[in-house]
């Protein structure tokens, strides 16, 4: 019988996305992300508070332009960011934005939009990263299905499997 891994971040994340008001009209699609950024945040990345700095951190790139709602929420979960500041998403004094700011909010490796580039800058780190001779980090992406749409993720698909670009990691959510 299978079971469930209950952590304590994963026990605050409904609390943690009910204060978060503003942008309901994107609550679907941040929503449909939750599991995934859960997952990534809690048994994957090799990424904490204490070595968001690290030059061996794994690196997390929202490419999902209308996710940053649940992103937050995961941030929060994992001590990156106090939980106040769900309180006030995208007001006039907040940090948190519709899109995530990497001078404004700790974690946060780039800011996503809705044009589809982050598979481009996750293979641009990758590489960066490989130049530089850490073998370690790997680059994880995360992008909504309408992204592919865009012509430069085609060409950073191709390119990432050209170059065996083996630190890359894309996740669709449809």
């Amino acid at each position: 019988m299978a079971t469930t891994l209950t952590t304590d971040s994963s026990a605050r994340l409904p609390g943690l996305i009910r204060r978060l008001t503003g942008d309901e009209k994107h609550a679907p699609s941040a929503h449909s992300t939750v599991d995934v950024l859960q997952v990534l945040y809690e048994r994957v990345l090799r990424v904490t508070p204490d070595t968001a700095d690290d030059p061996e951190r794994d690196r997390f790139l929202l490419s999902k332009g209308h996710g940053p709602a649940a992103y937050y929420a995961v941030l929060a979960a994992h001590g990156f960011i106090p939980d106040a500041w769900l309180d006030d998403l995208a007001g006039p004094e907040s940090r948190l934005g519709h899109h995530p700011d990497r001078l404004l909010v700790p974690g946060v490796e780039i800011g996503s939009g809705s044009l589809g580039h982050g598979l481009g800058l996750a293979v641009g780190t990758a590489l960066g990263l490989r130049a530089q001779g850490l073998l370690n980090p790997r680059v994880y992406v995360l992008l909504g299905d309408a992204e592919l749409d865009e012509g430069s993720n085609h060409e950073a698909i191709a390119y990432a499997g050209a170059t065996g670009l083996d630190s890359l990691t894309a996740v669709v959510v449809d």
